[in-house]
């Protein structure tokens, strides 16, 4: 069994549940979207919060974080881009008519995908929609984005690849529009994709158990994974093989190729709802409010993450923070929060650390979330708060309905509820907090 792991920071200033949190690219900052209809903008190196990003009239569903720019989007219908070192907004994307669930920021576009059963292509700089695909039945909930480097003997400007409810995947053609392949043979909704662009191959994870393979240029099914017991929640692509959660409460192992399991991963207590590669561990994230590091190779259990009260459904990594410190100390400069020869716990070193179980050698740091933001399952308002004796930055969720408040139908208790990755509750407290471990 493995070792606990300690949080090294804790972010704490939204007052509502955080649905996403993204990493920039260098690794220097951390875009949160909250329940409280705000994103915020922090420092990996301390912690604090850098921007406050208001503006959505609705809670915030996801966020990415680029160099220059971050992107939310919101059960307002709408897509933001702000600034990320002012935190104005600097472009509002509208034409969606229902809640905006995913988007995705690649080659200059922006692609998003909705309840309104659509997907958008849009122009990043001019905030203007370049393409609908419309086919879908159902909502979309996941995408996956291929290069035109990577397609461009078949289809110029690139493929579009949408997950949806109503139990397909369709392939699209970005420059055009056109639907160039609908993938059917999944029996239940379509709550995860990853993407072998190189390859031309869509991995796809459903309510019905299984795991399917795609060639995205023929439409063809290549291969079904079919030994979990539960809905599959999220998938991860690493060097030929395929990690796929489940609500089975394992993570199984695949090779990319063949469909062979290779591996399982226990000790989970609840559905398993994020996952992350790094350096030959692989984190995940449960229902059981426990983030978890594996070697990803023998797949013993190495750490154990404590701190969070609920589900954590979204988890990133922050690898070669050690190094980077020392390159900048090595140019007379200094990382904030980091000490020249130390590690990010601020310890001083007189060589390198092997570093904790569960991170790698070069001081790596996991970042988890939690709760998925549950809302009251009959209300489609924010949850209310009400006096409590609870510890300050703890939020009681009630279940009774508020006065005069009808439930929408696309009301549910949270993102993950919302795409029947979990059951409804009554009441639940938990603090608002991403964790640093």
């Amino acid at each position: 069994m493995g070792g606990g792991g300690s949080a090294l920071r804790v972010c704490a200033d939204h007052r509502g549940g955080i649905n996403w949190l993204s990493l920039s690219p260098d690794g220097q900052r951390l875009l949160t979207g909250s329940e409280d209809g705000t994103a915020r903008l922090w420092s990996t190196a301390d912690g604090t919060c850098c921007a406050l990003l208001q503006g959505h009239e609705s809670y915030v569903t996801f966020c990415q974080l680029e160099d220059e720019a971050a992107f939310t989007c919101s059960a307002d219908c709408t897509i933001r881009k702000w600034d990320v070192l002012t935190g104005q907004c600097l472009q509002v994307f509208r034409g969606h008519t229902s809640i905006v669930n995913r988007i995705l920021v690649a080659d200059k576009q922006l692609f998003s995908g909705s309840y309104d059963r659509t997907a958008r292509a849009w122009s990043v700089d001019r905030g203007q929609v370049a393409r609908e695909f419309r086919g879908h039945r159902n909502c979309v909930l996941t995408l996956a984005y291929a290069g035109a480097p990577c397609v461009e003997e078949a289809v110029a400007g690139g493929l579009l690849v949408t997950g949806s409810t109503d139990g397909t995947a369709k392939v699209w053609q970005v420059a055009s529009g056109c639907c160039h392949q609908t993938l059917r043979g999944h029996t239940g909704a379509v709550l995860c994709l990853v993407l072998d662009a190189p390859g031309r191959t869509a991995f796809t994870g459903s309510t019905d158990a299984t795991v399917r393979a795609w060639d995205i240029l023929s439409g063809q099914q290549l291969r079904v994974f079919r030994e979990h017991q539960g809905s599959v929640i999220c998938l991860e692509l690493v060097n030929q093989h395929v990690y796929s959660g489940s609500a089975d409460r394992t993570v199984k192992c695949w090779l990319a190729d063949t469909g062979e399991r290779v591996r399982t991963f226990t000790a989970h207590r609840h559905s398993v709802s994020a996952l992350k590669y790094h350096a030959g561990t692989l984190f995940t994230g449960s229902g059981d409010a426990r983030a978890r590091a594996f070697d990803a190779q023998s797949g013993a259990l190495r750490r154990v993450f404590r701190g969070h009260a609920f589900v954590i459904n979204c988890i990133q990594q922050q690898g070669g923070l050690r190094r980077r410190c020392r390159r900048a100390a090595a140019a007379g400069l200094r990382r904030p929060g980091c000490a020249p020869d130390t590690d990010p716990r601020g310890a001083r070193r007189s060589r390198p650390s092997p570093g904790p179980r569960g991170t790698d050698r070069r001081g790596g740091c996991c970042f988890a979330l939690a709760p998925a933001a549950f809302r009251s399952p009959r209300r489609a308002a924010r949850p209310s708060v009400r006096p409590s004796r609870d510890p300050p930055a703890t939020l009681r969720v009630s279940s009774r309905p508020g006065p005069g408040r009808p439930r929408s139908p696309e009301a549910k208790s949270s993102p993950a509820e919302r795409d029947g990755r979990f059951k409804k509750g009554t009441d639940w407290d938990f603090p608002l907090a991403v964790r640093c471990f």
